[in-house]
């Protein structure tokens, strides 16, 4: 009998820690958006194909997020997303292209550099002390530079289908960058609730100092924080060239606005010290959700655009608005 009972509070209070959570009550927004938009355009929204698009679309966005999140609960950000996310792409491209490499060789190289121009933002924002804004900024015009250069502008296309299978094959009947943003979830899902680092990361964005103090590593984690938020960019990057079957210099532009509302609408703060994977893939689908819904009420293109920047500013205004609640 005692078990019986046992066990039913601790149902009830599993019920209520994610009830209480801020991935749920997000979670709720997505689903009344998707509510809204079965009412308002049923056949088109529900069709299957079209679900399955938005899933596919927003993964991009989702696995960018997965990165930014753990860069933003660091107190960090991360600009250079977007190009990070060509670079890579149009690398592996070339490596396939016109260095005859194999593919697999030609997707780690691309990760290599994600991994590179990530960590190099992170060796300007602790050993340069460049404010994270400045840093990421500055390379996300190199980034985009160096993509521009080494294309010179051209898409590079005539790519194997095995390459195309990251971005357009399916993986036990899911499309496969859908299942490459699941599995990058759980990771880091996993990474940072289960690991000494993880710790370390959100205990950095709470109170940098008092990390430093209890003899967090500070810079080291901001490093490595900053290259994986590079590598996820990568990853995303090399995805997209696959689904679109060619790398181009101007993919990705402007995302890294799309990754950071989505981790913020997920409830990661701005100030650092909260955040979740979940939360930030939820964003991301609200994110997705949200243009596809704006793409099926036959909203303009430029009205589109100005529907995005008023979500990111409500994004950042209820952010700020949990801050003050607070203290």
């Amino acid at each position: 009998m005692n078990n019986q009972v046992e066990k039913k509070q601790d149902a009830s209070g599993i019920l209520r820690r994610i009830t209480k959570s801020n991935s749920f009550g997000i979670f709720i927004i997505l689903l009344a958006m998707c509510l809204l938009l079965t009412l308002a355009v049923r056949d088109k929204f529900l069709s299957g194909s079209n679900i399955v698009s938005v899933i596919r679309q927003f993964s991009f966005y989702g696995i960018l997020a997965i990165g930014m999140c753990m860069v933003i609960i660091t107190a960090g950000i991360d600009l250079s997303v977007g190009s990070v996310f060509a670079l890579a792409g149009v690398l592996a491209c070339i490596a396939i292209t016109k260095w005859n490499l194999p593919v697999f060789v030609s997707v780690l190289i691309g990760m290599a550099v994600g991994l590179v121009v990530g960590y190099f933002n992170g060796f300007c924002v602790t050993i340069l002390k460049l404010p994270p804004m400045i840093a990421t900024l500055g390379t996300m015009s190199i980034a985009r530079g160096v993509a521009y250069t080494v294309t010179g502008g051209y898409p590079i296309g005539s790519l194997p289908d095995s390459f195309k299978f990251l971005g357009l094959g399916y993986i036990a009947g899911i499309p496969t960058p859908i299942v490459l943003m699941v599995v990058l979830a759980v990771l880091a899902t996993l990474f940072l609730q289960k690991t000494v680092i993880g710790r370390w990361i959100y205990a950095i964005g709470g109170n940098e100092e008092g990390a430093r103090l209890s003899g967090v590593p500070v810079n080291q984690i901001k490093r490595l924080v900053y290259a994986l938020s590079g590598l996820m960019a990568a990853i995303s990057g090399i995805a997209m060239a696959a689904r679109l079957g060619v790398g181009q210099s101007t993919s990705g532009l402007s995302y890294e606005m799309d990754a950071i509302a989505a981790t913020v609408i997920g409830g990661a703060s701005l100030s650092g010290g909260s955040g979740s994977i979940l939360g930030a893939i939820i964003g991301a689908a609200i994110m997705g959700v949200l243009r596809n819904g704006l793409v099926l009420l036959d909203v303009s293109a430029y009205w589109q655009q100005t529907v995005i920047g008023i979500v990111i500013i409500l994004a950042v205004t209820l952010d700020n608005l949990r801050h003050l609640k607070k203290k």
